[in-house]
């Protein structure tokens, strides 16, 4: 009996290892990107007036706690695991929002074209629904934007990943105690 009473407590433990559940959304704590398995480095919850709209979540090779070890590794993952319906438009003015506050004029200036890229790809994607996961992965040069493990988009260059990545973990994130919990805190 005593034994199978571990070997419970371990299979449970080893569930439990498995995923970080926030506000009832269960976090795997591995993502495959590019081929390489990353690891869960933190999550939270995006809250607007006191209403949930999205888990954030942040997967890389190797914990890391500061925006400038973030990007220094690839492939890396955001993902957005959606509490509540949102529009294309409310989603792309929140991004271009983050953008514009994390970024420089000149920084903005290069990404330029990428950004419009963004939008269209927000603009096709229509409303994103609760229980929708959309991700942003940085491989090989490029961010692939997939909304429920469908791919959307691919946007190439290193400046606009950064500059995308600055929105959750830049100067004036989105959320302060967003950015501090997926940076592991």
């Amino acid at each position: 009996m005593r034994k199978l009473i571990i070997v419970l407590a371990t299979l449970v433990a080893a569930t439990l290892a498995n995923a970080v559940e926030i506000a009832g959304v269960n976090i795997d704590d591995k993502a495959n990107v590019g081929g390489q398995e990353l690891l869960l480095n933190g999550a939270g919850m995006r809250t607007k007036l006191f209403i949930k709209v999205y888990v954030g979540s942040l997967y890389l090779p190797a914990k890391a706690g500061e925006l400038s070890g973030v990007l220094a590794t690839a492939p890396r993952r955001i993902q957005l695991n959606v509490m509540r319906t949102l529009s294309a438009d409310q989603l792309i003015d929140a991004l271009v929002d983050g953008l514009k506050v994390n970024n420089s004029p000149d920084e903005l200036a290069a990404v330029s074209k990428e950004t419009v890229e963004l939008v269209a790809t927000l603009k096709a994607l229509n409303d994103v629904k609760e229980k929708d996961v959309v991700t942003f992965d940085f491989v090989d040069g490029t961010t692939k934007i997939a909304l429920n493990g469908t791919p959307k988009s691919s946007i190439a260059g290193d400046a606009f990943n950064r500059a995308l990545t600055k929105i959750w973990l830049g100067e004036h994130p989105v959320q302060a105690d967003l950015k501090k919990k997926m940076l592991g805190g």
